[in-house]
Order: structure tokens, then C-alpha cells, then sequence
């Protein structure tokens, strides 16, 4: 009778071990898919809502706009989304110094006339103003590339607004 209880006290402590090891286990893997799913949600370009209220955030920030236009059927484009738009890099350079904005034409995102380019993706460099700074880049570009074309316009753009505001 004792090696009866005594069994049934031990089944019972261990279940309650692995109960309470199994709840850790559960609560770690919520807290690190909860920090997966923050550190994903910073991680990714901060597009604005359109491009109307992206002209106005530059201004307002007097940052330079990197406008996009793109569709959804098109290769390169979502070749360009699911690589350089997913770089830490590039997101981190486009979200502190730029104002993005895509527009989808598929969607029939609003596109300026006078920035409608035949091929896609094309990716405009524009001053706050919305005049563009140089002719769009057309096509798929890799990160390292497109790093170092963003440097290249915040140089530009900073430069251009020193001598502005003399």
C-alpha cells in the first residue's frame, strides 16, 4: 500500500514538473514570436498612405521622396519587393532619410504624368517639392547598388537644400 501512494505521489509531482516546464516552454515561444512579429514590423519600409500625403510629409519633414511605381504582375518588381525592399540596409537609409511612396498601377495608384515611365519598376528621386531630381531608375537594382544610389541623392538633396537656404 505505501509503494502504491508512494508511486502516485511521484506521478503526480512529475506531472505537475512537466505541466509547469511545459507552460515556460509555451510562454517562451509566444514572447519570441511576439519579438519576431516587433521586430518585423520595424522592418519594413514605411510607405506613406499616398502620394498626395507623401508630397505634404516632405515638405513638412523637408526630406527627399523616393517614389515607386510598380504592379503586382510585374517580375521585376516583386523581385525588387522581396529583396532590396526587404534589406535591413536599405529600409533602415529610406525610413531615416527619405519619404517613400509606391504607387501600384495595377490598383490605379495615382502616377504624375510627367513621372509615367514605360517600364517597371521605376524608382524616382524627387525633392520635396515633388520635381524630380534625376531621370528614374528603371529595373531591378541589388541592395549594395541601391545603398549606394540612396547616399548618393541624400548627398545631393542636402547639399541643394544648404545652398537654398543661404
Amino acid at each position: 500500500m505505501k509503494n502504491k501512494i508512494f508511486i502516485c505521489l511521484v506521478l503526480l509531482i512529475s506531472t505537475s514538473v512537466m505541466a509547469t516546464d511545459t507552460n515556460t516552454t509555451i510562454s517562451a515561444e509566444i514572447n519570441s514570436t511576439k519579438t519576431k512579429e516587433t521586430k518585423k514590423e520595424v522592418l519594413e519600409i514605411k510607405w506613406a498612405k499616398d502620394y498626395k500625403t507623401g508630397i505634404a510629409e516632405a515638405k513638412k519633414t523637408s526630406k527627399p521622396i523616393f517614389f515607386v511605381i510598380s504592379r503586382d504582375t510585374c517580375k521585376y518588381c516583386v523581385i525588387l519587393k522581396k529583396t532590396t525592399f526587404k534589406d535591413p540596409k536599405v529600409i533602415k537609409a529610406l525610413n531615416k532619410d527619405f519619404v517613400s511612396i509606391i504607387a501600384q498601377t495595377d490598383e490605379n495608384d495615382y502616377v504624375p504624368r510627367a513621372l509615367y515611365a514605360p517600364g517597371l519598376p521605376a524608382m524616382w528621386f524627387l525633392y520635396s517639392d515633388a520635381r524630380p531630381m534625376y531621370q528614374p531608375l528603371m529595373g531591378m537594382m541589388k541592395s549594395k547598388d541601391f545603398l549606394q544610389a540612396l547616399a548618393t541623392v541624400k548627398t545631393e538633396f542636402d547639399a541643394n537644400n544648404k545652398k537654398g537656404s543661404k
